[in-house]
């Protein structure tokens, strides 16, 4: 009985939780220790956290408890339980970031996230994994074992989330931090069944992370860079978008509160939207099972929510290069180049080390800007006349671990990251961009779809994020490793 207990409580959601234990009808402690026994059962297969803290989830379900009991006013996360990617920095709890030069670097302050998610009552389960510096769409590293999908373990949950991306679709946490530079929230999202939000740059602001000079594989990628939510709803993402969105001094980039109400977003119809609709962006090779998905699943939105689509080729030009450029514009290079001599080449990811020696030039730099430039200015005037613009999240299904991605995708050859085409570019651009499960593959994978909005405009991402997951509803499907292993296999139905 306890056992079907614990997995009752792995099943709920973050909104019921956090109701269920301020109305005293759930216990902090009982919660922690469920979600412990859970990553007992699967962390051996799946190694979705890196460095799990079951002692200090222990004692801050304990403490909060204890709170609760004297009647004293706790915070909208109390109890719940919240998985950090390990690019996040947390003080007092090691952050590798997937490397070696990090393997025990212990942060002495928390990221602004973290910080908040802590005032807010949330019991920290760890430390979850990515690739080197997240600098891949995948999960492994040359410090840990690789991130595995629940929905099949011998593919890889997406990344440079993955760990966040594998705890949520296994149970282990219905809260992730994930951080999106490129994809890395949507990424895994679209991979394991889940919705994952990039709000608008500036939303959550970040500190340390990328902003700090003494940490050269860490701090990077600043105006691309977004940290954003990992969940089974889109309500549980609201509800921790309240608590970790905002403006602070530490972050140049923060925009002021108080024009989303993130309690009241998701409710309402989205009917008279204009949505626009491009199905590989008029460039990009897409996997035949990803089209006919997202294609199905984008006629929800005529045949049931109300909306008119119109498919769009937006224009711009290829922007793959460019992407790459501005990664490097924003690196530390010199930092890096110091550190892997340090570390020894041989001991990190071959291909961040090929990135990192990569000699560049100011052309190369400026181009990339002018190109990005292009990207916004298209985007802009598309969405003019458009409420919002859905893409699949992804080019392809997942695929197998220990890759960067495939190299052929509907019979083109490509390079190994070019699957990520429909991403990056509203890194480029800041827009809120959302993945939501879209559907499965007929052998049973998750397929996202993307849903964008116009700059700034969070509020209508999420109101139609949950109008189509009411229209199509996915987070009562599990992944058989789970229902198999703990939650019975009534749970594991298709929709």
């Amino acid at each position: 009985m306890a056992e079907t207990r614990h997995d009752d409580i792995c099943g709920m959601d973050a909104v019921t939780m956090a109701a269920e234990i301020r109305a005293r009808r759930l216990s902090p402690v009982e919660v922690t220790e469920a979600v412990l026994e859970r990553m007992d059962r699967l962390e051996p297969t799946l190694h979705a956290y890196c460095t799990p803290t079951p002692e200090l989830a222990r004692s801050t379900a304990a403490r909060i408890e204890s709170a609760i009991a004297r009647g004293e006013d706790v915070g909208p996360l109390a109890g719940v339980p919240v998985a950090v990617k390990d690019l996040i920095c947390t003080a007092g709890i090691r952050t590798v970031s997937g490397s070696k030069a990090y393997e025990d670097f212990v942060p002495d302050e928390d990221d602004v996230v973290v910080e908040r998610v802590r005032a807010a009552g949330a019991v920290v389960m760890g430390k979850t994994n990515v690739p080197e510096f997240g600098y891949s769409g995948v999960g492994h590293n040359p410090v840990f074992p690789a991130t595995r999908n629940p929905w099949n373990t011998d593919l890889t949950s997406g990344g440079s989330s993955a760990g966040s991306g594998a705890a949520v679709a296994a149970g282990m946490a219905p809260l992730a931090l994930g951080s999106d530079g490129g994809g890395s929230v949507r990424i895994p999202s679209s991979f394991c069944g889940l919705y994952g939000l990039k709000a608008s740059m500036g939303r959550v602001p970040l500190y340390p992370g990328t902003k700090d000079e003494r940490y050269p594989g860490v701090s990077s990628w600043e105006s691309l860079e977004h940290i954003g939510p990992m969940t089974r709803t889109v309500a549980d993402s609201a509800l921790l978008m309240s608590v970790i969105a905002g403006p602070d001094p530490r972050d140049r980039f923060s925009l002021p509160a108080g024009d989303v109400d993130w309690s009241s977003c998701t409710e309402g119809g989205i009917a008279g939207l204009r949505v626009a609709y491009s199905a590989d962006w008029g460039y990009a090779a897409v996997d035949p099972r990803v089209r006919a998905v997202v294609g199905e699943a984008v006629r929800v939105f005529e045949e049931q929510l109300g909306c008119t689509v119109e498919p769009v080729d937006p224009g711009w030009p290829q922007p793959y290069e460019a992407f790459w450029a501005i990664v490097a514009n924003e690196s530390d290079l010199t930092g890096l180049r110091a550190m892997a001599e340090r570390v020894g080449a041989e001991n990190m990811t071959p291909h961040v080390v090929e990135f990192i020696q990569t000699s560049w030039t100011a052309e190369q730099f400026t181009d990339a800007l002018m190109v990005r430039k292009a990207v916004q200015n298209a985007m802009w005037r598309l969405m003019q006349d458009h409420d919002l613009l859905v893409t699949p999240t992804l080019a392809v299904p997942p695929f197998e671990v220990g890759i960067q991605g495939p190299t052929t995708i509907d019979g083109r050859e490509v390079e190994p990251f070019e699957w990520l085409h429909f991403t990056y570019p509203l890194n480029f651009t800041g827009q809120p961009a959302a993945s939501v499960p879209a559907g499965w593959t007929d052998d049973g994978l998750p397929v996202g779809m993307q849903i964008i909005g116009r700059h700034l405009d969070d509020a209508t991402v999420l109101r139609a994020s949950a109008a189509f997951e009411a229209a199509a509803p996915w987070a009562h499907r599990w992944p058989a490793l789970v229902t198999s292993a703990a939650m019975g296999s009534s749970a594991g139905s298709g929709r």
